[in-house]
Parts: structure tokens; C-alpha cells; sequence
């Protein structure tokens, strides 16, 4: 019986080592000052003023350069034709964002988690951290939080799982059905500066 308890105590302390490692993330040594918040309508700040999006506030915790390149109405499916755009910034780190539009539209999943992969590879490529944000909130969302937090272990990239978590719903921190108004885009700009502190 004792030998049990041991062999399972050691089990035990293999997993917490093992278990709460950081993974490694790809360009991790990166530098610079600019990041860049790519993604849909959730990035653009839509339902609160510019000054109120998330990435403004994120530029606030981080005391870094955030270039907002949110785009209402895009699609993860589309949003790789705007990668020279977000390039062109030369960043050293890139908030990816996208999932709530392909699956309003009907996306297929696959094309969608292909189109982040894509992403992610063409930031890594240029040298800078890839950060795949899930939008989460909706519970029919919990398939892509899945995918996407297999996705940035398998690629090296930083992952902020459920933006909407705890805002999507809440009546006082919605402008509408769907996005944040103020108060929830600085909840919002609190989560992702929460996973992304470490890397800047």
C-alpha cells in the first residue's frame, strides 16, 4: 500500500512540473514596440469609441505601440489578404482574432482553423510572436477554443482563451448582442494583457 501512495505521490509531482511548464513560445526573444491587434469587428472596438477599443487600452497596460488593424465584418477565412498590411508594421508581436463572423456566416470550421494556422505561420515567419485570441463567450465557440489552444501548442504561440468569457451576455458590459461596449473592452484588454505580459 505505501509503495502505491509513493508510486502515485510521484506520478503527482511529475505532472505539476511537467503540467505548469510555459510552453515555448516561437520568437519569444522578439523585440521592438509595436504590436499589432488583428482581427474583426472585437479588435476594431465596435460599440465603443476608438479610444475605448481594446487595443487602446491594451497600448495603456503595456505602455507599447498597439496598431489597431480590427476590421469590421472580417472573416478568418479572408483576413489573410491583409497580411502584408499587418506586416508593413514590421511588429513583434501579432494579436490574432478571428471565428465569431466565419461561424455567423458558416465557415467552414476547417477553412476557418486553416486560415488561423496560415496567419500564424506567415507572422512567425517575419519574426514576430503570434497571439491566437479565442473569442469564446457563445457556448457553440467552445469548439474553436479547443482548436486554437491546440493549435498555439502545436505552433509555439501564445494563447488567450475566451475574450467574451464572463462579458458576453452581461448586459452592462455589452453595446449590443454581440460586441462590448467600454466597460467590457477594458475587461477584454485586461485578459489578453493577462497572457501576453510575459512576452513584452
Amino acid at each position: 500500500m505505501k509503495k502505491i501512495i509513493l508510486i502515485l505521490l510521484v506520478c503527482a509531482a511529475v505532472y505539476w512540473l511537467w503540467g505548469t511548464e510555459k510552453p515555448e513560445i516561437k520568437n519569444a526573444g522578439a523585440r521592438g514596440n509595436t504590436i499589432v491587434a488583428f482581427g474583426d469587428s472585437l479588435s476594431y472596438g465596435k460599440g465603443a469609441s476608438r479610444e475605448e477599443s481594446y487595443p487602446a487600452r491594451l497600448a495603456q497596460l503595456s505602455g507599447k505601440q498597439v496598431v489597431n488593424l480590427g476590421l469590421n465584418g472580417d472573416t478568418a477565412a479572408a483576413a489573410p489578404k491583409r497580411l502584408p498590411e499587418v506586416l508593413a508594421q514590421k511588429p513583434y508581436m501579432v494579436l490574432i482574432e478571428f471565428g465569431g463572423n466565419d461561424f455567423m456566416r458558416s465557415v467552414p470550421f476547417e477553412q476557418t482553423t486553416a486560415a488561423i494556422a496560415q496567419m500564424v505561420d506567415a507572422v512567425q515567419a517575419a519574426g514576430a510572436i503570434a497571439v491566437i485570441v479565442d473569442t469564446g463567450g457563445y457556448y457553440a465557440m467552445k469548439k474553436y477554443t479547443k482548436a486554437y489552444k491546440k493549435l498555439a501548442k502545436e505552433k509555439g504561440a501564445v494563447f488567450v482563451p475566451g475574450i467574451l468569457d464572463g462579458i458576453f451576455g452581461e448586459k452592462e458590459l455589452m453595446s449590443d448582442q454581440i460586441h462590448p461596449n467600454a466597460a467590457g473592452y477594458k475587461r477584454v484588454a485586461d485578459k489578453v494583457y493577462k497572457y501576453i505580459k510575459d512576452y513584452l
